[in-house]
């Protein structure tokens, strides 16, 4: 199971226990607005494939008019140049580095560390707080996987049996037992839950993946 590419945004769908699409948000729309008008009583729910957050998607008019509501996606490559317009020009002062101002409350033997560091006080809070992101990224992305797979979880497979269990096996970085209590639930639910988890849980060892086939 392949998991979205984390360059540009990607949805998946479920209509009752079984996906519908999955993809760019265009590729999803168009499946999910064909199964909606031939399903016009069925309830769809389409998420954010990485974080699985509910996306609202608005089906009215014809396909064309559903894809044109859609946000515009992210530029994956910066507007070309024209080959006579040259490097940008740069005024005098210091370049511009996308910084933002905002309040920061400290105890004021922070503040007189802070006034000891080379480069002043902002320099040095950018480089605590990205050496705290690179220490920290691992865990993150973990705690990340494992809140989207309990959030996708939560909202399609509520009432399936052993859903409290294999909540806990999530929340416990169980993989044996995460892939026992959801061995018989529909299988699209089944498979996307255990991608999701396998962002947040190590993986199972032989005998575990033999048992799991």
């Amino acid at each position: 199971m392949n998991s979205p590419s984390p360059s540009s945004p990607a949805w998946i769908a479920f209509a009752g226990k079984k996906r519908i699409g999955r993809g760019s948000p265009r590729e999803v729309m168009s499946s999910v607005k064909a199964f909606a008008d031939a399903h016009p009583d069925a309830q769809v729910l389409v998420f954010d494939a990485r974080s699985s957050q509910l996306t609202d998607v608005d089906l009215r008019g014809t396909l064309a008019a559903a894809l044109r509501r859609l946000p515009p996606e992210p530029q994956t490559q910066p507007p070309a140049v024209a080959a006579d317009e040259g490097p940008p020009s740069r005024g005098p002062g210091r370049p511009k580095l996308g910084v933002v101002a905002r309040e920061v409350t400290l105890l004021p033997r922070h503040w007189d560390w802070l006034a000891t560091q080379s480069g002043g006080a902002s320099v040095a809070l950018r480089k605590l707080v990205e050496h705290a992101q690179r220490a920290s990224k691992a865990s993150d992305q973990a705690r990340e996987a494992r809140d989207s797979a309990y959030r996708f979880m939560h909202a399609v497979a509520g009432n399936e049996p052993g859903f409290e269990e294999a909540s806990r096996a999530l929340f416990g970085s169980d993989i044996g037992s995460l892939r026992t209590q959801v061995a018989k639930w529909p299988r699209d639910i089944r498979e996307h839950v255990l991608a999701l988890a396998g962002h947040a849980l190590p993986e199972p060892n032989g005998a575990e993946a033999d048992a799991a086939r």
